[in-house]
């Protein structure tokens, strides 16, 4: 190693000791108004530190939007609000071109921007608008940027969509197509919280004051840590690990085994693997490490895999879960990994 590379690689280390550092802070910040569900909140800022989207499922009132307000708030990103409902249109999400009259009379068309222009969107409850109207956010969450009369219209950076769903009430509802489903980096299960974390939620909002949280970064010191996350070091086992847990999921390829042909009627494609290697990397970050291990791997293959799959009609009747399956899998390949 020359001195040039070990510099630089004392660097990345002191660098990333200190965004591991700063996400704590983060971490502490959003305490103070979201209380308890750590992993929630560890997930959804991982999400973000990988400079993706995320589909956050839970019942009502379990604090899924104070959430995201208060992500808003301690990343330092512009937020927007759309509540998703049938009647919803794709200009309402994106905008729309009017037609404007000048003084002399000359007549032209202005773009006004709608609420997708912006850093932080919160999709509230997202199945409940139609699928055309849906379909308005695949090329802004993609590509970050969207085509208004044949006219293209960048998107931040940043840009990320948290976007709610209620997993119990689907009368009225749109499921959300499977290329939308690929787009969210991670589907983020939001439980009931404990007995002790609910005592401490009813003491801390029905009082007189309720606690307040404050800015920890900014969009652009956001930028600059996504930028570091995928300068990370991930060793090759790490490597083979994912791409052997992803290929496994896929019932149509030679490595999956018998109960995943059997069950799955489909599986994750390459968007999995990407956002395990970068899901990995935050995990490890977030947790005050340098490089990611086998242990993030599977604690990482839930909630980026799951929503990325789908379960036969013979497996459901089976009472067969996706959460069991990955589970199972995972074990698999981390034993046949470390036989190796």
């Amino acid at each position: 190693m020359t001195g040039r590379e070990e510099t630089g690689s004392e660097d990345l280390v002191a660098a990333i000791e200190s965004l591991g550092a700063r996400l704590g802070e983060a971490r502490t910040a959003i305490a103070r108004r979201f209380i308890g569900q750590e992993r929630v909140v560890d997930l959804s800022l991982a999400a973000l530190v990988c400079g993706g989207h995320a589909l956050l499922v839970g019942l009502p009132g379990l604090g899924k939007t104070r959430l995201v307000d208060t992500l808003a708030t301690v990343m330092g990103l512009a937020p927007s609000r759309i509540q998703f409902t049938p009647d919803l249109m794709p200009s309402d999400i994106l905008g729309s071109e009017v037609l404007e009259t000048a003084a002399d009379g000359a007549r032209s068309f202005r773009f006004i921007p709608g609420p997708v222009f912006c850093q932080l969107l919160m999709a509230d409850e997202i199945n409940r608008a139609s699928p055309r109207t849906q379909s308005a956010l695949l090329q802004a969450m993609q590509e970050r940027e969207v085509t208004i009369a044949g006219q293209h219209h960048r998107l931040g950076p940043p840009f990320h969509v948290l976007a709610t769903q209620n997993p119990i009430e689907q009368e009225g509802t749109y499921p959300l197509p499977e290329a939308q489903l690929d787009r969210f980096l991670m589907q983020i299960d939001v439980p009931y919280p404990t007995r002790q974390t609910e005592a401490d939620i009813l003491l801390a909002t029905t009082g007189a004051a309720e606690g307040q949280t404050h800015e920890v970064f900014t969009a652009a010191e956001l930028i600059d840590a996504q930028q570091l996350l995928r300068r990370m070091p991930v060793g090759e086992g790490i490597v083979e690990m994912i791409l052997d847990l992803v290929r496994a999921c896929r019932p149509g390829e030679p490595e999956a085994p018998d109960y995943i042909r059997q069950s799955l009627s489909w599986g994750p494609g390459p968007r999995a693997a990407q956002a395990l290697m970068l899901g990995v990397r935050a995990e490890a970050l977030i947790n005050g490490r340098l490089a990611p291990s086998a242990e993030d791997v599977a604690r990482l293959a839930p909630p980026i895999l799951k929503h990325r799959m789908s379960l036969g009609f013979a497996a459901r009747a089976r009472g067969e879960s996706l959460d069991g399956l990955i589970g199972r899998v995972t074990e698999d390949v981390t034993r046949v990994g470390r036989a190796a």
